[in-house]
C-alpha cells in the first residue's frame, strides 16, 4: 500500500456506469457550427470505485484524479454547478480510481465519461438526466467543456455531456444541443461499425492540423459550401431512416474527406476508403478528429463490406 494511503473503504458507491460516445456525424464541421450527431456507446464503460491500489492501472489512475482535483480547484463555475472538491480530494486519499476500459486515443470519449462521472458524484446540486430541460443542456454543455478542458486544451463539452446524459443527442449549432430519439434497429442486412485502426490518435495535433488548413479561403469555403451540407443532409436522413438520401450524401462526405482531410485518416486505411468509394459497397469517415483509433464504416450489406475489410477489427453498432 502507498505511503500515508489510508486503508480502502469498500463502501457502495452510488456512482453509476459511464458509457464511451461515438459522433456518427459532425467532426470538424461543429467547430464551423455544422450539426452532429452523437450516441452512446456502451461496450466501453467506466465507473468511479475505491480500491487498495494495488495495479499500476489504479495507481496511475488515482494519481490522475489528483492533478485533475487541483485543476478542479482553480475553475469558477456557476454557482448552481459547482463541485465539492474538497470531498473529491478527500475520497482520493482513501484510494479513489475510475475504473474504465474505454480505449484513450481512439475517440470515442474516454475523458468524458470520467468527467461525467465526477460531476455525477461530486456536484453538489443534482440533475437527473430525464428531467434536464433544453436550456440546462446548453448550460452543461458549457460547464463540462470548462471540466474537459483539463485533459485537451479546449473542450465543447459536447463528449461529457453524452456520457453524462447517456442519450442521443442532436448537435443543432455550436450554441443549441437537445435530446433525440434514434431509428429503431432492426435486423437488417445494413450496419454502422467501427474499424480499429490499429493506431492511437491523438486529438492535439489533428485540431491543428484542420486549424491550419482553415487559414485557406479555399478550404472555408468547400468545408461551409460542400461538407456542411452533405453532413446536416446525412443526420436529417438517418433520423428520418430515409435510407436512400442518407447513403448518396454519406458517399459525398466521405469523399470529401478522402480529399481534403487526408492528414486525418489513418494510413493504413486509405486503400479501403477509395475501395469502399469506387465499389459502393461501404463509405468511411472519421470518428471524432481521427489520426488513429476507430473510423466508422456504414454499409447497405454488411457481410459483404466485412469480406472486403477482412484483416481489420470491427465492430458493429448498429443494424437497419
Amino acid at each position: 500500500m502507498q505511503r500515508g494511503l489510508k486503508p480502502p473503504i469498500f463502501e457502495p458507491m452510488s456512482s453509476p456506469l459511464f458509457y464511451a460516445k461515438i459522433l456518427l456525424f459532425g467532426e470538424y464541421g461543429i467547430i464551423e457550427d455544422s450539426q452532429g450527431l452523437t450516441v452512446p456507446y456502451s461496450f466501453y464503460k467506466g465507473t468511479l470505485k475505491f480500491s487498495g491500489l494495488d495495479s499500476d492501472f489504479e495507481k496511475r489512475s488515482n494519481e490522475s484524479l489528483r492533478r485533475y482535483a487541483q485543476f478542479l480547484e482553480t475553475l469558477e463555475l456557476p454557482t448552481q454547478y459547482r463541485l465539492n472538491v474538497k470531498k473529491f480530494q478527500k475520497e482520493i486519499e482513501r484510494g479513489l480510481f475510475f475504473d474504465s476500459n474505454i480505449p484513450q486515443g481512439y475517440g470515442i470519449g474516454s475523458s468524458g465519461a470520467l468527467v461525467a462521472a465526477v460531476f455525477e458524484r461530486y456536484s453538489l446540486e443534482k440533475y437527473p438526466a430525464d428531467l434536464i430541460s433544453k436550456d440546462q443542456l446548453k448550460d452543461l454543455k458549457k460547464v463540462f467543456g470548462q471540466l474537459e478542458s483539463f485533459f485537451h486544451g479546449t473542450s465543447s463539452g459536447i463528449d461529457p455531456l453524452i456520457c453524462y446524459m447517456n442519450l442521443p443527442i442532436l448537435i443543432e449549432s455550436k450554441e443549441s444541443v437537445d435530446k433525440v430519439s434514434l431509428p429503431s434497429q432492426s435486423e437488417g442486412k445494413g450496419a454502422i461499425f467501427l474499424i480499429d485502426s490499429g493506431s492511437v490518435g491523438e486529438t492535439g495535433p489533428m485540431i491543428q492540423i484542420f486549424f491550419d488548413k482553415m487559414k485557406t479561403e479555399g478550404f472555408r469555403k468547400t468545408l461551409k459550401e460542400e461538407f456542411i451540407r452533405y453532413n446536416n443532409a446525412c443526420i436529417e436522413a438517418f433520423l428520418k431512416k430515409d435510407m436512400n438520401p442518407f447513403f448518396r450524401n454519406l458517399k459525398k462526405l466521405s469523399l470529401w474527406a478522402y480529399d481534403h482531410l487526408k492528414p486525418m485518416i489513418p494510413e493504413s486505411l486509405y486503400n479501403v476508403w477509395k475501395k469502399g468509394i469506387d465499389s459502393n459497397a461501404y463509405y468511411l469517415k472519421l470518428c471524432g478528429s481521427g489520426g488513429g483509433g476507430y473510423i466508422l464504416g456504414f454499409t447497405k450489406d454488411y457481410d459483404k463490406a466485412s469480406k472486403m475489410l477482412n484483416g481489420f477489427n470491427k465492430e458493429v453498432i448498429f443494424r437497419f
